[in-house]
């Protein structure tokens, strides 16, 4: 053989043996990154701080969580649909992914069959929440002075189609009035102008109100749920408190771009499943009113199903409502 043919083939050869490990690098082989399409501060931001953390013990890399707020958590949600299927860049929603494919008629992006599902998180209890001088100090209280000013109470969401829009819509359907609302870009921001007592009124969730309330920084008048929350023993839920059509829990969910590997999908949903066992984790999650749920929905099938499923419940309220996004 011609050396010159000889150096080529081992020239060759050698390419091989350096890129054949590079091929073979197990998943995750760089950061991972936790898109929140939230602002910093806000209850799908803390859940996700926690879970990162969790799932970064358990990936044995890095796990960074990213914000990227506006347009009803759509901005974020676009850019994970649109990102790299390599199990890197990750989505963590919570109940907009069940109620985007009706608020919004026009997309770039498709929000169901953009994302593989990866597995639930948490179902988080709201709480309706006032600034700490609003003249009320019971649900029923709240509701006369509601149905006394009606528009001329400022009520803070994160936007339409956020869980606080649509807490909001529920109670301003069960109260049958309306109220002056303020969009925020995410719950994080709201909850400051709701503290500084510019904002009388809001529907959060527990892991952004726990705090809040048990230092008496704000006023709590009911939990959302059909139990009370354990961190807030004292707070009645809506349906104790005279209010039953008032009820709703805000579930948050793991998401990856279509197309990723259903290896990568599964080690992930393996490394979310420990991550929710994790005691630090579970201790925290308590403290913020919720708990991780079961480990046979932290599952990319029990994910899917339940997500389809609350798709099909909110599709009617929404409809009915005539609010859209777009």
């Amino acid at each position: 053989m011609p050396r010159l043919a000889r150096r080529a083939l081992l020239a060759l050869a050698g390419l091989g043996l350096a890129a054949a490990p590079a091929a073979a690098q197990p998943f995750p082989n760089r950061t991972v990154t936790i898109v929140v399409p939230f602002a910093a501060g806000g209850p799908t931001d803390t859940v996700a701080r926690l879970v990162a953390e969790a799932m970064g013990r358990e990936l044995g890399q890095t796990v960074v969580v990213e914000n990227a707020g506006g347009a009803g958590g759509t901005i974020g949600a676009q850019r994970v649909a649109q990102a790299r299927p390599d199990g890197h860049t990750l989505l963590l929603h919570h109940i907009g992914m069940a109620t985007t494919p009706s608020l919004y008629r026009r997309l770039a992006y498709d929000p169901i069959g953009g994302f593989e599902p990866v597995g639930l998180i948490t179902e988080v209890p709201m709480t309706l929440v006032a600034k700490k001088d609003f003249p009320a100090n019971t649900l029923a209280e709240a509701i006369a002075v509601i149905r006394q000013r009606r528009d001329a109470l400022n009520y803070a969401n994160a936007g339409i189609g956020a869980a606080s829009h649509l807490c909001g819509l529920l109670l301003m359907k069960a109260v049958d009035t309306a109220m002056t609302t303020v969009p925020f870009r995410g719950t994080g921001p709201a909850m400051q102008e709701l503290l500084s007592g510019r904002i009388d009124l809001m529907c959060d969730q527990t892991t952004n109100t726990t705090e809040q309330i048990n230092s008496g920084a704000i006023k709590a008048f009911a939990v959302t749920t059909r139990e009370r929350v354990a961190s807030l023993p004292n707070l009645p839920t809506s349906a104790e408190a005279g209010l039953p059509a008032f009820e709703v829990s805000v579930w948050h969910g793991l998401y990856a771009p279509k197309g990723t590997p259903a290896e990568i999908t599964r080690r992930l949903s393996q490394a979310l499943q420990v991550a929710l066992r994790d005691p630090r984790l579970v201790a925290r999650f308590a403290e913020l009113g919720t708990t991780p749920v079961a480990q046979d929905r932290a599952t990319p099938e029990a994910h899917r199903a339940f997500w389809m499923a609350d798709i099909a419940k909110w599709q009617p309220i929404i409809q009915a409502a005539g609010q859209y996004a777009d």
